[in-house]
């Protein structure tokens, strides 16, 4: 068992002891955080920032959290929509009037939301260094036709989603998804999350660590279907060192490049278990939430190759909703329990080497303090 640090109210003594297994077994440095009613419960972390152990995982210590990023997104839209300002049943091409083409004039913003906008590749993208170029990636999106018609199946959009839900919300805004989150959702809850990571913050940054026995070339791909395939993927392949460099941290790639910790992504994610408030902050109304409550997709996912629950932004999975990162960093919320479970590493972990119950270990003991 490895010492933990921060706060724990006893109830979730449970949640302390799988981290602190955890980080004796898998883990190198992790955060864990509970929040209920929008307030926190559970604030812990320990570890180590460097793979070789000689950088102490410190309470504002930031890590990459790949995938977990789409809750922050999928965030945006919502109080956008719960504004007025975006309808989620408009045509995309209302607010992106260049979208209209190519069998899109059609495809509803819920549609990207959900996953089932038939846009799941970018085609022609060869290098990660063509992600960081914003205009070139939702010009070639805007000029694509999708795969299929939009709204009658679902396939995970792994890094279009953020460029899509980015433009609209660069289209309504004037702002990028980064700068908007930062001023509208980061500010006003005192949240330590970012899209798009200032050169100021580099020095908090604790880097992926690639799977054991991998090296930094390890690359994201299609998520592991469980019959252990993978739908072809032949654009270019997100590496271990392409999220650990600087280029990457200073690019705004809505889908996969957030920066933060357990704490962050509890503290914004609670909102909307909380209907619409946090900390004593309110974001949205309770109303405004619900979209990302309510399953508006079930059935086969044409790219995890497994079935699939979406809601408008979120997976669902029971009674909660929420994503994980390619290497095991998650966020699940509960409205019924207005709970919201967060779990950030470093280390990642390649399920098709081995099984990665981390997230979840933390998640079910959280559930064991609501008893």
């Amino acid at each position: 068992m490895t010492d933990v640090k921060g706060m724990c109210e006893p109830r979730f003594a449970a949640v302390e002891e799988a981290l602190a297994a955890s980080l004796g077994k898998d883990d190198v440095g992790a955060s864990v955080a509970v929040h209920l009613d929008g307030e926190p419960v559970v604030d812990l972390w320990g570890g180590y920032a460097d793979a070789d152990r000689t950088v102490a995982w410190e309470r504002d210590t930031l890590t990459g959290v790949n995938s977990t990023t789409k809750n922050m997104t999928a965030l945006c839209a919502l109080v956008l929509a719960d504004q007025g300002r975006l309808d989620l049943s408009a045509p995309v091409a209302a607010y992106w009037p260049e979208f209209a083409v190519a069998g899109k004039e059609r495809l509803l913003v819920r549609h990207v939301l959900s996953h089932t906008a038939g846009l799941p590749d970018l085609s022609g993208l060869t290098a990660v260094e063509d992600l960081y170029d914003w205009q070139s990636v939702t010009a070639g999106l805007a000029a694509q036709a999708p795969e299929w018609e939009p709204g009658t199946a679902a396939g995970y959009h792994a890094l279009t989603f953020g460029f899509l839900i980015g433009e609209i919300v660069r289209r309504v805004t004037g702002r990028s998804l980064g700068d908007f989150f930062a001023a509208e959702v980061a500010k006003p809850l005192g949240a330590d999350f970012h899209i798009g990571l200032s050169a100021d913050d580099d020095h908090r940054v604790a880097p992926l660590i690639p799977p054991p026995s991998l090296t930094d070339e390890f690359a994201a791909g299609a998520p592991l279907g469980p019959d252990g395939t993978r739908r072809e993927y032949t654009g270019a392949a997100v590496r271990v060192r392409d999220a650990n460099s600087v280029a990457w941290r200073r690019a705004q790639i809505p889908a996969v490049n957030g920066f933060g910790n357990a704490r962050s992504v509890a503290l914004v994610q609670s909102v909307l278990a909380n209907r619409g408030s946090a900390g004593g902050v309110r974001l949205l109304s309770p109303q405004g939430c619900e979209p990302a409550w309510h399953e508006v997709f079930h059935g086969e996912d044409r790219v995890l190759r497994t079935p699939m629950s979406w809601t408008v932004g979120f997976g669902k999975f029971g009674n909660t909703f929420g994503w994980g990162g390619w290497g095991g960093s998650l966020v699940a919320s509960d409205p019924e329990s207005r709970m919201t479970v967060a779990y950030v590493m470093n280390q990642m972990i390649d399920r098709e080497q081995q099984e990665d119950n981390r997230g979840m270990e933390i998640i079910m003991a959280a559930y064991g303090g609501l008893r």
